[in-house]
């Protein structure tokens, strides 16, 4: 059972315009075996009647979760691209309380495309340090986390990681931020309260035409995510971006994602780090 290049135009048109995911011919391997799942779970006889179980009404409404989960990548790590995160303490906190965007000591992160929850974790933890190293700003530090796919975000209100997960993490902060299985035969840690209510979670397409967030952001962090859309997606994204990010706020993208060439309303101040102007 393989997937019919006429079922597959089918499927990468509907994959870049409700999730603007390219999808290219060259990946039809790659969907044909994350959609063999449903195919089973849905007890299907072949893509093509995978399509039209999809575009139906009920398939709209009860599939596009699964097709989303299928189609998504979710590689993260903690402590990914740690150079960001030095950034962050050493440069763009102290900037943002210095202009007074960081209203008193509130500091609003948005962690943009959180997988399952190593970013927004690891943010929580950088952030625990500096507050504990500078505790004369009364920093409270508030971390929003969205993803595409209800079962990462799932893993990631949990907060549970398998021991090999946590190797990035500095020993420092794992003992000071990792709770270890009371079951010595269980290698698992779970973040520790106070880093776990420092960060919210909640579902969001970036196809939306409105995120619906309540306040503007002092930073966020999209890492890794934007390679996967074209450059007019991209420009689009970024500019959404924008109007969510206060004046003086920061924008951290992914190392291998670049802004060169595009028309946004943000300035380059780092390897992959981005500022919205204050005026």
């Amino acid at each position: 059972m393989s997937l019919h290049p006429k079922d597959f135009q089918r499927l990468s048109r509907f994959i870049y315009e409700e999730l603007g995911i390219k999808m290219p011919a060259s990946k039809t391997t790659m969907l044909e075996g994350r959609l063999a799942k449903r195919l089973r779970a849905l007890k299907l006889d072949g893509y093509g009647a995978y399509c039209d179980y999809l575009f139906s009404d009920q398939g709209r409404e009860n599939e596009m979760v699964h097709l989303t989960n299928a189609v998504t990548t979710n590689k993260t790590d903690f402590f990914r691209e740690p150079n960001h995160f030095t950034y962050l303490t050493q440069t763009a906190i102290p900037e943002l309380l210095k202009i007074g965007t960081a209203e008193r000591g509130k500091l609003k992160i948005w962690s943009a495309g959180c997988s399952s929850g190593e970013e927004p974790y690891t943010l929580a933890m950088v952030l625990s340090e500096f507050r504990e190293q500078h505790p004369q700003l009364g920093l409270r530090p508030q971390i929003l986390a969205t993803d595409i796919s209800n079962r990462v975000l799932d893993i990631a209100r949990r907060a549970v990681y398998h021991q090999d997960r946590i190797t990035p993490v500095p020993p420092a902060a794992r003992r000071k931020y990792l709770l270890k299985s009371k079951d010595r035969d269980n290698p698992i840690v779970r973040i520790a309260p106070e880093q776990r209510t420092m960060v919210s979670f909640g579902r969001l397409n970036f196809m939306d035409e409105e995120f619906g967030l309540r306040e503007l952001q002092d930073v966020i962090f999209c890492r890794n995510v934007i390679i996967y859309f074209d450059r007019e997606t991209q420009e689009r994204l970024v500019r959404k971006f924008c109007r969510h990010l206060l004046p003086g706020g920061y924008l951290f993208l992914g190392h291998s994602e670049s802004l060169h060439g595009c028309d946004v309303p943000v300035t380059q101040v780092a390897p992959t780090v981005y500022r919205k102007p204050r005026s």
